[in-house]
């Protein structure tokens, strides 16, 4: 059982639906993003049309997920702004720069200039959100790593919001000729990026399916790896997409909730097609269609397995924690 303060467990209401399952959008990417919009020339997409994109994302698909996560240069105030985030839809932000430094190989997450839990905090959402490219074989590259997730950690104690990370591996030395070496040590690598990232005071792991599922393709083998990360994991944890078709997530996001995951933080999964659309119009026709029925299939998934977010802390929905008469004198 984890006792969580006051504010936390009010981020994590609100990110949440309900039954305290999370059905969340991912709605940051930057880079990925260009790319997907003009793969030949993404450095030709510009801030207008970044914007555009994320206001068509956030105003189609928002009112149907638990919370959005959007990131704090195209997104996050600009759909405050507009009026096409909903009151009732929680929002995470993210707080890492786009991309990494040291290389292929050697990718260091960097905080975003200018930007940083306070002023989370302050926009009035609900939880801040962190990309890790990580691999726990490079011992040294790992620690500063995690150097730089229990930072932004003890920040988000410091203002009281939920911190959730989302670790990422990546191909290095070999698996860059040969990536079903990558696929072969996918599961162990998932799991102990999980006990690593999990062993600091963080409140929401976002991870990766713990098999590439083109390689493995057994369901029994499939939802105990899930089971391993779970048993790993001491805080709720959610299913990442990472640019999965639809139809794979769904099946990841069912074994994943089966094995005790508390749902799914997707982005690409559910609207990828639709950023090789050039009419505006036919992109939110497209995302008021298909991408609905989507983020509703994947609501019904996570509503029929997974484990509420408070279930998996060890505490009931009435009594998420003791409050005391004086509280307040303390908090």
């Amino acid at each position: 059982m984890k006792n969580l303060s006051i504010g936390k467990l009010r981020g994590l209401q609100q990110i949440a639906n309900n039954d305290g399952i999370l059905t969340m959008c991912a709605m940051d990417h930057r880079g990925s993003l260009r790319g997907m919009i003009n793969a030949r020339n993404p450095e030709k997409v510009g801030y207008a049309q970044m914007v555009e994109r994320k206001l068509e994302l956030c105003s189609c698909l928002a009112e149907h997920a638990s919370a959005v996560l959007l990131d704090p240069i195209f997104g996050a105030a600009q759909c405050i702004s507009q009026g096409v985030l909903p009151k009732s839809t929680g929002l995470l932000v993210s707080i890492e720069a786009s991309g990494y430094e040291g290389g292929d190989e050697q990718r260091l997450t960097t905080l975003l200039d200018d930007w940083g839990v306070e002023k989370i905090k302050r926009m009035g959402a609900a939880a801040v959100k962190i990309l890790l490219y990580y691999r726990p074989d490079l011992k040294q590259l790992a620690r500063k790593q995690l150097d730089t997730v229990n930072k932004v950690a003890w920040d988000c104690i410091k203002y009281d919001l939920p911190f959730l990370v989302e670790p990422k591996s990546y191909l290095v030395g070999n698996e860059i000729n040969h990536p079903e070496e990558l696929a072969e040590r996918l599961g162990k690598l998932v799991i102990d990026t999980a006990r690593d990232v999990t062993g600091l005071p963080v409140d929401v792991l976002k991870a990766e399916f713990p098999a590439d599922m083109h390689y493995k393709k057994d369901k029994a083998e499939l939802i105990e790896l899930c089971r391993q990360l779970d048993r790993t994991s001491p805080v709720p944890w959610v299913l990442l997409s990472g640019g999965v078709d639809f139809e794979t997530f769904c099946q990841q996001v069912e074994f994943a909730c089966r094995a005790g995951a508390s749902g799914f933080l997707g982005g690409r999964a559910v609207w990828q097609e639709v950023m090789r659309i050039g009419d505006a119009r036919e992109r939110v026709r497209y995302l008021s269609t298909v991408g609905v029925d989507r983020l509703k299939r994947l609501n019904e998934i996570a509503g029929k397995y997974a484990t509420p977010w408070y279930k998996k802390l060890g505490v009931a929905a009435q009594k998420l924690t003791d409050v005391s008469q004086d509280w307040y004198a303390n908090y």
